[in-house]
Order: C-alpha cells, then structure tokens, then sequence
C-alpha cells in the first residue's frame, strides 16, 4: 500500500459516518438521468447544499426535460430556483442550455469533455463533475474543497484550480478519479473547514 493509499483509507474511515455532499446525493436521487444531474450541478454553483436540495423536488416535478426547460415561463421558472441564488442569470442558462441539447445534441446531454464544455454555463469543474456522477467516467472535478485540500495534504503544490486538476490528473491514480471530488468535499464541509485555524488534513509525508 503507497502513502498515497494509506491517505485515502484515512480520509475514508474519518468521514464514513458523514453526510454525503450535494453531487452524491444528486447522483442518489436521479440515477442514469444525466439531465438532470447535469441542471442540479449548474444550480448547485454558489449556492448551499442545505439550500439546493429542497428545491429539486418541485423543480423536476414540473420540468423533466430539455423541452420542458427550453418552453417554460422564465418568470415562473426563476420564481422556482430564487432560492439558490442568482435565480435570473441561472434561469437564463438552463432555457438556453435546454436549447443548445435539443438543437445540437438531439435532447441528449453529451458524455464528452469537449461537448460539455461547449454547452452554455459549463466549466471545466461543473463538466468533470457531469462525467463522473452521470456517467461514471473517470474525471477529478476540481473545486475550492479540492483544491485547497489537495495542497494542504501535499498531494500537490498549486496556486490554482486549473493548475490543481492538471497535476492530479498525473499523479492520481485512476482508481480514484470517481471518488476524489466527494472525499474532499466532505472532508471540507466537515472537518477542515476554509476558516479553520488549524489544518486537521491528514499528510501525504507524515
């Protein structure tokens, strides 16, 4: 077993009995339903779990699909999704990214990287993350909580997000590409919170 192995079962012991974050839980309530995993995640940016996951319910309720989105009343729709935060922008986006699935991609939600990004409102972080819980291909979704912890546990030596997901993708090992993104994001929402005094990571050195 490398340190880096012995890394990975101590983060997974320490959280085991944790919550699971917005992306697992998302990826528990709509299995193989890429859309709406990949509607969830552009939701979910700049907003709180705690926030997001009650809105889903009567969001998916009345809109299931790229048409539904793409026909829906954008008043009634930002009036759905205020909650989340910067309703109007995020309205704008899901209309349009229903459109550009129905136009482009037959209503179907891509399970590349280039097309994703190519899609209004998608990044490289909110792309990897559609790939990983939607489709289950291998792909490290790089945000702040992966980012930073990922620098304060050794594995890399960044400034960046962007220069964070370049570095893991060669010196992580594929087996935890999947997984990545949820162990630090709870061990970031948990345990070694962005304001803590203390670093509490566990080393890839020690």
């Amino acid at each position: 077993m490398t340190k880096l192995d012995k890394l990975v079962e101590t983060i997974k012991d320490t959280i085991k009995h944790l919550p699971n974050p917005m992306a697992k839980q998302i990826e528990h309530f709509y299995p193989n339903d890429p859309f709406k995993i990949l509607i969830s995640c552009l939701l979910s940016l700049r907003s709180k779990d705690n926030t997001l996951i009650p809105i889903l319910p009567k969001l998916f309720s009345l809109y299931k699909t790229p048409e539904d989105f793409a026909n829906s009343d954008l008043e009634k729709l930002e009036e759905i999704i205020k909650p989340s935060g910067f309703f109007r922008k995020k309205a704008q986006t899901l209309k349009k990214i229903s459109e550009e699935l129905i136009t482009k991609h037959n209503g179907q939600v891509p399970n590349n990287y280039q097309e994703l990004i190519s899609l209004s409102g998608v990044g490289p972080k909110t792309a990897n993350l559609v790939l990983a819980e939607a489709f289950k291909i291998p792909a490290i979704c790089v945000d702040t909580h992966v980012h930073r912890l990922s620098n304060h546990m050794g594995i890399v030596k960044t400034k960046t997000p962007e220069q964070t997901q370049v570095i893991l993708e060669k010196v992580l090992p594929l087996k935890y590409w999947l997984e990545w993104n949820n162990l630090l994001v709870t061990w970031g929402q948990n345990i070694c919170k962005p304001n803590s005094k203390k670093c509490k990571c566990p080393k890839l050195n020690n």
